[in-house]
């Protein structure tokens, strides 16, 4: 006969992983931003990213993320994110760091410390244009998206 006492180890065991499993997805479900007077943050899930707005180089609206290599992160239905590496820029191991919510949207390219790069995109486009427009009025140059 088996014993039920191994039965509840497996058991609780599997509650936990599941409930782990559930909040992780809950974490990467959107971008969470937060911006002040002196930084922008974003992050979702396990990536996050702190952006200080006196070191902002230029803010650009893209159609598209250039190809790049994956060091860690996903991609799942209209979602990309995670730390991705240029082709371009094998050689030097330069990381960019991608929080696109919707890629079928313009995502804003962010440039910074001359050479960092973020790209990001809310969900909903109307607050992406808003936040573009804000972080441009950093940089000095305010441009329309297309």
């Amino acid at each position: 006969m088996h014993s039920s006492k191994k039965n509840w180890i497996w058991t609780v065991t599997l509650i936990v992983t599941v409930i782990c499993c559930v909040s992780v997805l809950i974490l990467h479900v959107k971008n969470w931003v937060t911006d002040d007077a002196t930084s922008l943050g974003l992050r979702s899930g396990f990536y996050n990213v702190e952006v200080p707005l006196s070191e902002l180089d230029s803010v650009v609206f893209v159609n598209r993320i250039p190809p790049m290599q994956r060091l860690h992160g996903f991609s799942a239905l209209e979602k990309e994110k995670g730390v991705f590496r240029e082709f371009k820029d094998s050689l030097t191991n330069k990381k960019v760091h991608v929080f696109v919510d919707n890629i079928n949207n313009n995502k804003i390219k962010l440039v910074y410390k001359d050479s960092a790069y973020v790209y990001f995109n809310l969900k909903d486009s109307v607050e992406t244009v808003q936040l573009f427009q804000k972080l441009s009025s950093y940089t000095g140059t305010l441009s329309e998206p297309n």
